[in-house]
């Protein structure tokens, strides 16, 4: 699957069965999945510890998770770097930007070319007024965080392809900013909020 010896980093929306798949792909040889919803420094202490239980064949160590923390990724950069003898990693994620630029430098990236399809949200963002953005963030504020980025990813998808709305610079700013926002684990209320000031009617007459 990838041309890197040590492994690689899979994009998919699909993880628990891409995990499977290369299970199957590896058999006979020995794999150990860790999957989680968050991957936490805990998990990263745990997948050294087993990176570095000697094995005379290859051993492929998949980490499958939504949202991979910072401090978990960047315990993981030395052994990713230079990984024991026979140990391959192989990192899912749903998303790229889950990611650190360092854990991407060290591992070959193949990313799954998916279409993802929306469901239309409520919320117009063409004219959105006061009212409206506070009774959609009372609704969605309470996300866990790859639920966030999701619905961050989902707003935008809507503001371009469903609503055809041709978005400013700032707009666009917006939404990289809030999920830089959500990975620093920034309250998801608050940056909801950030990105739909941007949409509102009155702001856009001000422009």
């Amino acid at each position: 699957m990838f041309e890197n010896e040590r492994g690689g980093i899979l994009i998919t929306h699909e993880m628990e069965e891409r995990a499977k798949e290369i299970e199957a792909s590896r058999h006979p040889l020995r794999c150990v999945t860790f999957m989680r919803d968050d991957f936490k420094i805990e998990d990263a202490k745990e997948v050294i510890a087993e990176a570095y239980k000697s094995e005379e064949r290859i051993k492929t160590l998949i980490l499958g998770a939504k949202t991979f923390t910072v401090p978990a990724q960047n315990a993981l950069l030395k052994i990713l770097e230079e990984p024991p003898q026979n140990i391959v990693f192989i990192l899912i994620a749903p998303n790229k930007s889950t990611f650190l630029p360092t854990v991407r430098s060290r591992l070959s990236l193949k990313q799954e070319h998916t279409e993802r399809h929306y469901e239309v949200l409520p919320i117009t963002l063409k004219n959105l007024d006061l009212s409206g953005l506070f009774a959609f963030v009372k609704e969605y504020d309470r996300l866990k965080k790859h639920e966030a980025k999701g619905l961050v990813e989902q707003l935008m998808y809507q503001a371009i392809h469903i609503e055809k709305l041709l978005l400013t610079s700032v707009q666009l700013e917006g939404f990289e900013k809030a999920l830089r926002l959500i990975e620093l684990n920034s309250r998801f209320q608050s940056v909801l909020v950030m990105v739909l000031m941007n949409f509102l009617r009155e702001v856009k007459r001000g422009r």
